[in-house]
């Protein structure tokens, strides 16, 4: 199992330690357009291996898409990250130039990949790589759900003063400040819901604290995250490359799902060996089903502003 991953900062650089250390991958490429910084983030993580007790290979290359060929799964990561201020949204001109050109470079070493795209505005991005390279949908994948879930399910063991292992919950939705869809509904402790727990006033917090996840990190950090998206990222590419049939919420092109078409938004998937094995259809309640479509409104807005 080969695994690239283009864009060799902190998030790529997450993504590939996180996958070595699960050690389900023969080989993780890194890719990064500064001279250097592959190979150098490479060489520190393969520093690591006996100290961690990891077998797979760590290579770094500078630009060179030759040493991809042959990739099962390719991540792209390679965009600016968002400052403080900043709108996922603002970051489309520059990113969506960016994604295109990697897109297409990838698939020309490795025409059989499935692509993970993490890049912002990630749905758009997402719906970008699905316009431009003309792949089947179950092979295109956008991360951005499994990240606000894991986020979600921070903040709701957090406010029920509980261990992350008792959570479950989901959001679905895209992946920006005023897109995410938080299913508090549906949102469970040990199978049992959370309302049981906390006030709907606490559970509104709880989900408003989620949707600016991101936001509140950039703020305290001055850039993007990068261990969360680093890790939901590799929990994605182990789910595929070890054919684990297991469920996350993320951006996938919907041909009539939840009543939208040609658009990319994060739903709940069946991921495995052949990508996207299946899209769930959840029951909704109407609050949700509204916020649903609100959501998609603002996606298909951002796409407006592609160039495709």
């Amino acid at each position: 199992m080969k695994v690239t991953i283009v864009g060799a900062g902190a998030v790529g650089a997450s993504c590939a330690e996180y996958i070595a250390i699960k050690n389900f991958a023969a080989e993780v490429v890194l890719l990064d357009i500064k001279e250097g910084v592959a190979e150098g983030k490479a060489m520190d993580l393969m520093q690591c291996a006996s100290l961690n007790g990891f077998d797979t290979r760590i290579v770094g290359s500078t630009n060179d898409y030759s040493k991809t060929a042959g990739s099962d799964i390719v991540v792209i990561t390679s965009g600016i990250p968002r400052k403080p201020g900043m709108t996922r949204e603002e970051l489309i001109g520059i990113n969506a130039g960016i994604v295109k050109s990697v897109a297409g470079s990838l698939l020309e070493h490795s025409p059989e990949a499935i692509m993970i795209v993490v890049s912002n505005p990630m749905d758009t991005m997402t719906y970008l790589v699905h316009k431009t390279t003309g792949l089947p949908k179950n092979r295109i994948i956008g991360m951005g759900g499994a990240l606000d879930s894991a986020r979600f399910k921070y903040r709701l063991a957090e406010a029920l003063e509980a261990p992350i292992s008792d959570i479950d919950g989901m959001v679905i939705g895209g992946h920006s400040d005023t897109g995410m869809v938080p299913l508090t509904s549906q949102a469970t402790r040990n199978s049992i819901k959370v309302s049981e727990f906390i006030s709907e006033d606490r559970l509104q917090e709880v989900a408003e604290a989620t949707k600016v996840g991101g936001a509140t990190l950039t703020k305290l950090l001055g850039t993007s995250a990068w261990y969360a998206p680093g890790a939901a990222v590799s929990a994605l590419v182990q789910a595929i490359a070890c054919d684990q049939k297991k469920m996350f919420p993320c951006s996938a092109l919907l041909e009539g799902e939840y009543g939208l078409e040609d658009l990319c938004i994060g739903v709940p998937v069946i991921l495995g060996r052949n990508g996207i094995e299946r899209i769930v259809e959840l029951e909704l309640s109407q609050a949700e089903a509204d916020k649903m479509k609100e959501s998609a409104a603002g996606v298909s807005k951002t796409n407006g502003l592609l160039e495709v």
